[in-house]
């Protein structure tokens, strides 16, 4: 790719605002400890108190701290979302690029597997497995992972083809070299683009599933989230307390998810030379 991706992001406002808020949402969860004066499963006996100098957003219904839970849950949410990303992003590219350049039946068999992942329900999935164990963060970062890889392969494959009748692939085909050494130093290198905007839509997948999964019950119930949070705050709506504890869980995950939207939005035009007002012959 001639176009520098991070230029790109950089002139895009859109792609400047995602970065920031995707920024304060990761300082959010590095800093939880400063920012909160509580644990956010310490409980106390003061239930479903309103906001206060004392507790900034209230107290939920065992007391907890809602500020530090909103602080925490980002925490959860970002650990899932880049962690789904990363282990979901490796296998795409190993099966994505080894099935361009091998072909064959290797790439048959490969993409025939890849679409019977596409079919299967992840969020079903997941509700069966908690059916027979309580999904801890490690393992729901490896099943939300291991389910949603086969579209970036697929992505990636497509691009892989077409890079891989380039000149100086070609060339380097010429003078002997490998499978191996042309995907590490000429096909890899070059679908950096097309690797952060799947990276991005897997933190952005992993995130908006972590919290449903947890809005249903579905997950670490020591574990803090902004789904667990919506799901308890549902409970006493009728006491009025989903103004500081309803709406700010919801208003959090919303932005880190329109954050992330941006960015891959930005990333995007480095694909399109249509979405940066380049005519296209």
């Amino acid at each position: 790719m001639h176009i520098s991706l991070k230029k790109e992001i950089k002139q895009s406002q859109s792609g400047k605002a995602g970065i920031i808020i995707l920024l304060v949402m990761i300082a959010a969860a590095v800093f939880a400890p400063l920012l909160s004066r509580y644990d956010p499963m310490q409980q106390s006996t003061a239930p479903l108190l309103a906001p206060s100098f004392t507790h900034w957003l209230g107290t939920n219904q065992v007391g907890q701290d809602i500020w530090s839970q909103l602080l925490y849950g980002a925490r959860t949410s970002l650990m899932v979302g880049f962690g789904v990303g990363v282990l979901s992003l490796i296998p795409s590219i190993l099966f994505g690029v080894s099935s361009a350049l091998i072909g064959g039946i290797y790439d048959k068999i490969v993409m025939r597997i890849a679409d019977a992942f596409i079919v299967i329900p992840m969020i079903m999935v997941a509700i069966l497995v908690a059916a027979y164990i309580r999904p801890d963060l490690f393992v729901l970062v490896l099943l939300l992972a291991a389910l949603s890889w086969q579209g970036g392969a697929r992505m990636i494959r497509a691009q892989a083809l077409s890079l891989k009748e380039m000149g100086h692939i070609s060339a380097a085909r010429t003078f002997g070299a490998g499978l191996f050494y042309i995907a590490r130093k000429h096909i890899v290198p070059d679908l950096g683009p097309i690797l952060l905007v799947e990276f991005i839509y897997g933190v952005k997948r992993a995130v908006f599933i972590e919290a449903g999964l947890a809005f249903l019950g579905i997950g670490d119930p020591m574990l803090v989230s902004w789904g667990t949070m919506m799901r308890d705050a549902m409970k006493f709506s009728y006491l009025n307390v989903w103004v500081w504890w309803l709406v700010p869980a919801g208003v959090a995950l919303s932005t880190t998810i329109i954050g992330l939207t941006f960015i891959s939005h930005a990333a995007e035009s480095v694909l399109d030379p249509r979405l940066r007002g380049e005519v296209v012959a």
